[in-house]
């Protein structure tokens, strides 16, 4: 090996070297030395490596032409990083990476090269790569839509399913933030809002909220959606989250129906006696908290009995939906009427005072006193006696309201039916 130069050094430091070292010439692109991994790594002895072309061995770079532009580049980069593949006498191919570093030594140009077999880097990164394709899949056939929300621009990837589910064509959903929060129920936003700014903030592990979310015909769908914060900057600042949307509207559907089924009188369609209950004590705990009044009138319609046993139960079961259906149009928006059981019924009357539960009972009443020609009932007119208390005069909770009311009701009674009576402070003391 002639003009080799003379390393001693270089075979105590190199020899025992895993990665394989090359020394070469730059304009010929000559080896003139190699540690025994320059060698060994391709199946070759020293003598078929030694004093060969760099050519020889690299696959990927083809004739004097192509090694002359590299090693340009190599002499104002150094060092150089390439990767490529080397010929192993068996035949197969073995990835490197190689770094080259330009010197001289004396007034001779060499190159320095350190080639690693990167077989198992690759076989390592071909794996999680199909790890990450595989999760990818399953992520994305166990949710009906991705998300991925950059939170330093506020830009989104929606998966091509999600936007499936929304109705919308590729490249149809603007991946921005506004896409997906320009669609949120007016309801819901606020709440929603809330939760993923709870996560961002660190007070919530993770988002999840269950909300409608409008499509591209204009319905709304009921969706599961949950997600975490994947990426933080140096202060701990959130600047990528990630997360899954699941179509839950059939589900919903069927969650709201039993709902108010279990909130609902069969018959009658009202709001049934739990439900009633739980509104009026939500209310009176208002009242406790802010202040105000509330009005309780309890409803008992006339010689109920003698409709049933004149024209059937069948004809009283349509007197007492005909008689739903009238709380409707003699309320106010804000009372609420329940079915306390029989022929009993109460209405509960928010913020109302003693003035103004009154006049709900005589609207109540006067309504009902019309003769129901829906179905074309021939029951004649169906009166109602009906006993008017109000919080916080006639009682400081549910029990002693009713007590009140059941007994102005009872009065109503007394004095001829088909009339209103207010509760005394007697009735107030006795509650």
């Amino acid at each position: 090996m002639s003009g080799t130069p003379a390393l001693p050094a270089a075979e105590v430091l190199f020899g025992r070297m895993a990665d394989a070292v090359y020394l070469l010439e730059p304009l010929t692109s000559r080896i003139v030395w190699a540690n025994r991994a320059g060698w060994t790594m391709l199946g070759l002895s020293p003598e078929e490596v030694l004093d060969h072309s760099v050519l020889s061995l690299q696959k990927d770079v083809v004739g004097a032409p192509q090694w002359g532009d590299i090693a340009a580049v190599i002499r104002t980069q150094s060092p150089y990083v390439f990767v490529g593949r080397h010929r192993h006498r068996d035949g197969h191919e073995v990835p490197v990476e190689v770094v080259t570093t330009c010197f001289l030594l004396g007034e001779q140009e060499y190159f320095l090269s350190v080639a690693r077999d990167v077989t198992r880097r690759l076989a390592i990164e071909h794996a999680l790569h199909e790890r990450e394709q595989q999760l990818w899949f399953a992520l994305n056939e166990a949710a009906d839509g991705l998300w991925d929300w950059d939170l330093s621009d506020d830009s989104v990837f929606f998966s091509p399913q999600l936007q499936r589910m929304l109705g919308y064509g590729p490249e149809e959903m603007r991946p921005l933030l506004g896409t997906w929060t320009g669609n949120l129920h007016p309801e819901d936003a606020p709440r929603v809002q809330r939760l993923l700014r709870e996560h961002l903030d660190g007070r919530r592990v993770r988002y999840e909220a269950e909300y409608r979310l409008r499509n591209r015909n204009g319905h709304y769908l009921w969706v599961h959606d949950h997600g975490r914060v994947s990426d933080r900057d140096g202060a701990g600042k959130p600047t990528r989250m990630v997360g899954m949307l699941q179509d839950i509207t059939d589900r919903k559907m069927v969650q709201l129906s039993l709902e108010s089924l279990a909130a609902s009188d069969g018959l009658t369609g009202l709001p049934n006696r739990r439900h009633g209950e739980d509104f009026l004590a939500a209310q009176l705990d208002r009242c406790r908290r802010q202040g105000g009044s509330l009005g309780l009138c309890l409803v008992d319609l006339d010689h109920f009995k003698r409709i049933n046993d004149l024209h059937g139960h069948l004809t009283g079961d349509e007197v007492l939906r005909w008689v739903a259906r009238t709380f409707g149009r003699a309320l106010r928006r804000s009372d609420l009427a329940f079915r306390w059981g029989g022929e009993e019924f109460v209405v509960i009357c928010p913020e109302a005072d003693l003035d103004q539960a009154w006049q709900v009972a005589q609207r109540v009443r006067e309504a009902l006193a019309m003769q129901p020609r829906e179905n074309r009932l021939q029951v004649g007119p169906v009166t109602a006696s009906i006993g008017v208390a109000v919080y916080p005069q006639h009682g400081q909770d549910a029990l002693a309201l009713f007590a009140a009311a059941d007994a102005a009701l009872y009065r109503a009674k007394v004095a001829g039916r088909d009339r209103c009576e207010l509760a005394r402070a007697e009735d107030a003391a006795a509650g």
